[in-house]
């Protein structure tokens, strides 16, 4: 068995923790500081958003926002796109599943990274 204390992981902003990471699943562990997003946040893999501590704000593109402290818990369904803002310094836990999800680069040849990296590029000019 592994186990952590999420209120004491060493996590500072900007710099996620990855706490555990196997074939099933990832988890990561993330400070987000007061006034700070997760802006257009989408990952492949179907995605638990867990508040360990703080405030904390999340729209997505099909529904209102919702707002929640420690313990608000959120699903994402894979590649469903989301903002996270911080209300006031929150700490966040991750949870991805499988790991890693399909269409991630990890699970790509080099021609498929080679046309994720051109499709990001273009994604980037368009909205950057």
């Amino acid at each position: 068995m592994k186990s952590w204390d999420t209120s004491t992981v060493s996590v500072e902003a900007h710099r996620p923790e990855i706490l555990s990471s196997t074939d099933a699943a990832r988890v990561i562990a993330i400070q987000l500081p007061a006034g700070e997003q997760l802006q257009e946040h989408e990952v492949h893999e179907r995605a638990w958003l867990l508040v360990l501590s703080g405030e904390i704000e999340i729209a997505t593109a099909d529904g209102g926002p919702t707002a929640g402290g420690a313990g608000l818990l959120a699903e994402f369904a894979p590649k469903e796109v989301h903002e996270v803002s911080a209300k006031s310094d929150a700490r966040l836990l991750l949870f991805l599943a499988p790991w890693p999800g399909e269409g991630h680069p990890g699970t790509m040849d080099l021609d498929e990274k080679a046309h994720a990296r051109e499709r990001a590029r273009q994604h980037a000019d368009e909205h950057g």
